[in-house]
């Protein structure tokens, strides 16, 4: 079993959850919730990986919070 982290975010317009996996082209997907969200991009990832693992060019290295006056 492979592991890969993914960037979710909540589009809060179309009430969405959006998640992708950095540096990984095409590793993106949707859902009304995180766990379909999940679903969603697992397989999208499973798709992905007929084709061969991935080279990732970027990773996740932290959040920060900028404050600007």
């Amino acid at each position: 079993m492979r592991t890969y982290t993914a960037v979710i975010e909540r589009d809060s317009e179309a009430g969405l959850f959006v998640g992708f996996v950095p540096g990984w082209p095409g590793a993106h997907s949707q859902g009304s919730t995180p766990a379909e969200l999940e679903a969603n991009l697992g397989e999208v990832i499973a798709m992905l990986l007929e084709d061969g693992e991935p080279d990732l060019c970027a990773q996740i290295v932290g959040v920060q919070t900028i404050r600007v006056a």
